[in-house]
């Protein structure tokens, strides 16, 4: 073996070694994160028991009432809206960059997604904050335009990007005979679209919009800004309520360290983390069949 492959082998073997490492501290860094959530949320349990914490919704630290309930059906609640609103329009746009576009827009609108990723969410926050809850408030009519309709519909624009750009990847990769082939039996455009291209790239499609959805469920200063953040059930989609995220922001300058109180906030922590989590984990078991499929 000569010179020149011994010192490509030995620069191979240094960054695998490189990723190896960052693999390790970033599995570390995460059970890390797990084992101390677990360990001081799980001390709630001393003082307020299980069925109190995930199925009561009264929140009052100052009669030591923590439920939580309402904060983990909010999250959900605001989660669920925002990819409903954003999923299918982010989808559209997908189809339309990566098929229906002339290559010059294409070219345009890839590096522009790409920096609509980078708006910091307090910017969409404060624009929520002056334009959308002052139209919600006038357009159907309520009190304050404060809820989880006004929270979703800041996520579900802040979430576009993410579902465009990877279900316009998604869609790219879709061979280029497969729409011929469909032509050429007699569909047309929209058929092949809607028949061939989407199935087949649904679970790139699908993974971009879980991904949307793991954003959507830990964003905090946008939803903080325009939710209301009222610790209480809401039952209607423009009634105040709060997030886990948002309920954490608010009150964790206030909760001394180790009380029932402070805990049952690394608790919540602790479930929004699982959430996240479980997230991934699907996304993995989507690209896994994708990769089987292949």
């Amino acid at each position: 073996m000569n010179t020149y492959n011994q010192a490509r082998l030995k620069a191979d073997r240094c960054v695998r070694g490189v990723f190896v490492l960052a693999a390790c501290i970033l599995t570390l860094i995460i059970v890390a994160l797990l084992f101390f959530m677990s360990q001081q949320g799980l001390l709630t349990f001393k003082d307020v028991s299980v069925g109190e914490f995930f199925f009561s919704s009264v929140w009052n630290p100052d009669n030591n009432q923590f439920g939580a309930l309402s904060f983990i059906i909010g999250s959900l609640a605001v989660t669920v809206l925002a990819i409903a609103i954003g999923g299918p329009l982010g989808v559209v746009g997908a189809l339309f960059m990566a098929k229906l576009a002339p290559a010059w827009m294409r070219a345009i609108l890839k590096p522009a997604v790409n920096l609509y990723m980078a708006i910091p969410s307090v910017v969409y926050g404060f624009v929520g904050l002056t334009v959308v809850v002052p139209w919600v408030r006038e357009t159907f009519g309520v009190t304050g335009g404060f809820g989880i309709f006004t929270a979703a519909s800041i996520l579900a624009i802040m979430i576009l990007p993410t579902v465009i750009s990877i279900a316009s990847d998604a869609l790219g990769t879709v061979p280029a005979m497969l729409e011929e082939g469909s032509v050429a039996l007699g569909a047309t455009y929209w058929q092949t679209m809607w028949h061939i291209v989407l199935p087949t790239a649904l679970p790139g499609i699908v993974t971009g919009i879980v991904l949307g959805m793991a954003r959507a469920i830990g964003e905090t200063m946008a939803v903080q800004m325009v939710i209301g953040n009222t610790p209480q059930l809401a039952t209607s989609l423009f009634m105040p309520t709060s997030t886990l995220p948002s309920e954490i922001v608010v009150e964790m300058g206030n909760t001394p360290f180790g009380s029932t109180w402070g805990n049952s906030l690394f608790l919540m922590a602790l479930v929004l983390l699982l959430l996240s989590l479980l997230m991934i984990v699907l996304v993995r078991y989507i690209s896994s069949r994708k990769a089987v499929r292949v």
